[in-house]
Parts: C-alpha cells; structure tokens; sequence
C-alpha cells in the first residue's frame, strides 16, 4: 500500500493547498481525490508534482506493507 502523506506533509510546510497544487499541474479532481484515499495513480502525475514542487519522490509517497 502507498501513501501520500510526505506529499500532504509538503503542502502544509509550502503553505499551499491541495486545490492549489491541482490547479498548478493540471490534474483533476478525482485523480486528487484517489490520492487522498491512498489509491493508485498514474506515474505521470508523480512526475508532474514532483517536478512542479522540485522534490523526490520519496518526498511524495511512502510504501507501507
């Protein structure tokens, strides 16, 4: 199972909401949505917000057995 709570972590610390940072990329609401449910998404989108927020992607998402 992933999680993405170093990415919702990161938020908070740049002071940006989650809507800001879909607007930002060009995601939609539901790929925002799956993400906040800890479900799969594309590894394009990943590229997108690591990209956008100049981090890894262990600063986004962490594998939990």
């Amino acid at each position: 199972m992933f999680s993405y709570t170093p990415l919702f972590t990161l938020l908070v610390q740049k002071d940006m909401t989650k809507t800001q940072l879909r607007e930002a990329i060009g995601i939609g609401t539901g790929t925002l949505a799956k993400m906040s449910k800890g479900e799969y998404v594309a590894m394009e989108v990943l590229d997108k917000v690591c990209n956008y927020l100049e981090c890894n992607i262990e600063d986004v998402i962490k594998h939990q057995p």
